[in-house]
């Protein structure tokens, strides 16, 4: 499985996880928000810690040139999402809250 370089767009932490640096965002984040038809301006006023949209822009550079090892990602995460949900089951009405919210921001945004 190929592995995602660090630089100054994404960092690693704890040895396998991506984040856009100097934030908590982390990286499997905006890679859906883009795949769901975020626009740049729209990352930077959701994510305003990003910090600027030359970084916004950097960001979806390594996504564009690290297709392969950006995909092999996404799926090790969501192992490790269907992992945590099967031991820490979430309500159901908790996770339609978080739906609705997120797909309110992405309307508000897009």
């Amino acid at each position: 499985m190929p592995s995602l370089p660090a630089n100054e767009f994404v960092e690693v932490r704890e040895g396998s996880h991506y984040y856009i640096p100097g934030t908590r965002i982390g990286f499997d984040v905006l890679v859906y928000d883009l795949r769901r038809g975020a626009m740049p301006e729209a990352l930077h006023e959701a994510y305003p810690s990003i910090g600027s949209m030359a970084k916004v822009h950097g960001a979806i550079a390594f996504i564009l040139e690290h297709p392969q090892a950006v995909e092999s990602y996404l799926q090790e995460q969501e192992v490790l999402w269907d992992k945590f949900r099967e031991e820490h089951p979430i309500p159901d009405d908790v996770m339609e809250r978080f739906r609705r919210t997120q797909e309110e921001l992405l309307r508000r945004s897009g």
